[in-house]
């Protein structure tokens, strides 16, 4: 009968050591792989927050009257035009709380202000209601066919300082900002609205310590101090370019990633 032969020992020891070399460098191609594909689903994700971020800011400014955009540093700030036609006549003794205008088409809420041209003011003038000046008080509700516009307090009067070379008046709202958080919130982006001012602009600080004002999250994770504005006034054939730059960091990492946009105001009165 012929012998049988096993493996000896030392044989099964080298196997063994064998398969846990192989082990091991399964569970760290896996461990790498996972993690690799892991960090780009965080790059895509902050990617993505980027792109809907500054999206938001574009259309957002897009829609300012570009005369009012600035920035001091902290914040953004502008006045968004709900409205815009040409006027039939402008205020006039003893009318001086009403313009006659060719119809909206829009309906223009209570609390507007009426601007025209505004063009050689200084900006902060665009925040305010001197009169004379560009920017009417508050005026009533105008309803999309609307041939008048009256003032919210009928007892107010008010003279336009400048003409249009095209008759052209516009209703704009209330001021609208974006900041960075200061202190413990600065990771944070807000976007303020529903707020009152004098007619220079507010920091970042006078905006967080209002108690009226709406305040919104438009991101959750800046790297601080990464926000940087920067606007160019409009001339008398282009408007405002406004550039805005942010950073993001992953909240799990040290990673980040840099977001710039540029955009143009083509909305010239």
């Amino acid at each position: 009968m012929a012998g049988q032969r096993g493996f000896t020992l030392i044989e099964l020891v080298m196997v063994i050591i064998l398969l846990g070399i192989v082990a091991t460098i399964s569970v760290q191609f896996v461990a790498l792989s996972t993690r690799g594909a892991i960090d780009v689903g965080d790059r895509q994700q902050r990617a993505l927050q980027g792109v809907v971020i500054s999206e938001q800011i574009t259309r957002e400014i897009r829609e300012a009257f570009p005369l009012t955009v600035r920035e001091n540093g902290e914040c953004l700030e502008w006045r968004p035009v709900l409205g815009a036609t040409g006027y039939e006549k402008l205020p006039t003794g003893p009318d001086f709380d009403r313009v006659e205008v060719r119809p909206f088409g829009d309906l223009i809420p209570e609390g507007a202000q009426l601007i025209v041209y505004g063009y050689g003011s200084p900006r902060d003038d665009l925040y305010g209601s001197d009169d004379p000046g560009p920017v009417s008080p508050p005026i009533n509700e105008v309803d999309p066919l609307d041939t008048t516009v009256t003032f919210f307090d009928s007892t107010e009067s008010h003279r336009f300082r400048e003409r249009s070379p095209e008759k052209r008046i516009y209703a704009v709202g209330n001021r609208v900002s974006i900041c960075q958080g200061q202190g413990a919130n600065d990771e944070w982006l807000y976007r303020y609205s529903d707020y009152s001012h004098g007619t220079d602009q507010p920091t970042a600080s006078d905006l967080a310590g209002k108690s009226s004002r709406t305040r919104e999250v438009m991101s959750a994770n800046l790297v601080s101090g990464s926000l940087d504005l920067r606007v160019q006034p409009p001339s008398l054939n282009r408007g405002a370019l406004v550039h805005f730059a942010f950073e993001l960091r992953d909240p799990d990492g040290d990673e980040t990633t840099e977001v710039g946009q540029e955009v143009q105001i083509r909305n010239v009165p």
